[in-house]
């Protein structure tokens, strides 16, 4: 009897670290991301990763001083971003964007978490970020708006 009563006490023990551990190890928007520290990125895609649990666009800008900088961005995961409207076919290497975000909050790093991009063109496309408030609640090209 006190053996079953072992075995299924350790067995729900296993049971709750198992599922604790991938829900410990996502991080909550404030505890990575500065929500004070809004940013306006303009540069070229160099790459875009289709990970879970973010996908992470990779960011070519041009500084004043004419020197290059890849910043990260992310994202939301990627069956957030395809419910945005955001494909594989949306980012392709080259292209020109404006992405309005927020800097991480070790702000050495080159990461931002992003809200929305923008197209040359006007064309917007909201990149399910987890920044409170994130629904295109301002126009990073058109601040009038």
């Amino acid at each position: 009897m006190r053996t079953k009563l072992l075995a299924f006490t350790t067995a729900g023990v296993v049971l709750f670290v198992a599922g604790a551990v991938p829900a410990l190890a996502h991080h909550a928007f404030g505890g990575e991301f500065d929500p004070d520290r809004p940013l306006l990125l303009k540069g070229k895609v160099v790459k875009v990763e289709w990970v879970n649990p973010h996908a992470w666009i990779h960011l070519e800008v041009l500084k004043p001083d004419g020197t290059k900088e890849e910043w990260m961005v992310e994202g939301g995961s990627p069956n957030s971003l395809l419910r945005h409207g955001v494909t594989r076919d949306s980012l392709p290497v080259g292209t020109e964007i404006v992405v309005d975000g927020y800097q991480a909050r070790d702000h050495s790093l080159l990461r931002a978490n992003g809200r929305n991009i923008t197209y040359p063109d006007g064309r917007k496309l909201l990149l399910g970020s987890s920044a409170p408030a994130a629904e295109n609640d301002r126009d990073p090209v058109n601040p009038n708006k």
